[in-house]
């Protein structure tokens, strides 16, 4: 009833959820091409000098594996909404202003790899979006497409972002003191998602995969 009251006052169908989606694509793709600017050539020649700069392509490779991770499961959340909703903007506008910070943090930790500092601002970096997309997910598991199979899905996503954020969080807590629990902990819990459904979902979440889990 709710949701036919929002379409009756005018709120946009799949058409707009395709326009937020397009949009979307269009500001990740100039946060991965922000940080891509960041890599600068040094001026000596030799092995000697591009050996120095692996914390700089380390942290630009983990970051550019999160943007990709969030592009992945971004593009399929989407798949799920059905309406355009004021929260949905909204929560999908925190998403990307957050994700919009990691070019500053992933080139900050870069210079200063390994800096309490830097390891701790750069696991902030990572909690902030994920905060935004329980909240984008949150806000499409109550909008979105309700049958049996995505009902799963978004229970089993949801287990698993909550797990991943509470990962970001300890390791913003104890970066300060521990400054490698800054990285190792992103590097850990970004294998969570790169499958869309696999063993360690199951094992961490001990929920059923949905029927059309890959």
């Amino acid at each position: 009833m709710k949701q036919a009251d929002e379409a009756a006052g005018g709120i946009e169908g799949r058409e707009g959820v395709s326009r937020l989606e397009a949009f979307s694509d269009g500001v990740l793709a100039i946060v991965i091409t922000i940080m891509v600017l960041e890599l600068e050539a040094p001026e000596e020649v030799g092995l000697a000098a591009l050996r120095d700069l692996w914390p700089t392509f380390f942290a630009y490779v983990l970051s550019y594996a999160y943007v990709a991770i969030y592009w992945v499961n971004h593009h399929r959340l989407f798949g799920h909404a059905r309406v355009v909703t004021n929260g949905l903007v909204w929560a999908n506008i925190a998403l990307l202003f957050a994700l919009s910070l990691m070019p500053f943090a992933t080139a900050y930790l870069g210079r200063h790899f390994l800096d309490p500092g830097a390891s701790t601002l750069y696991a902030v970096s990572l909690l902030l979006p994920a905060l935004a997309y329980l909240w984008l997910l949150a806000i499409i598991a109550r909008t979105g497409v309700s049958d049996a199979p995505a009902r799963a899905w978004y229970r089993a996503t949801g287990r698993k972002a909550l797990a991943a954020t509470a990962g970001y969080a300890l390791g913003a807590a104890v970066a300060w003191w521990q400054p490698l629990a800054g990285v190792a902990l992103p590097v850990l819990i970004a294998f969570l998602w790169i499958k869309p459904w696999g063993p360690i979902d199951s094992l961490l979440l001990r929920c059923d995969a949905p029927d059309h889990a890959a």
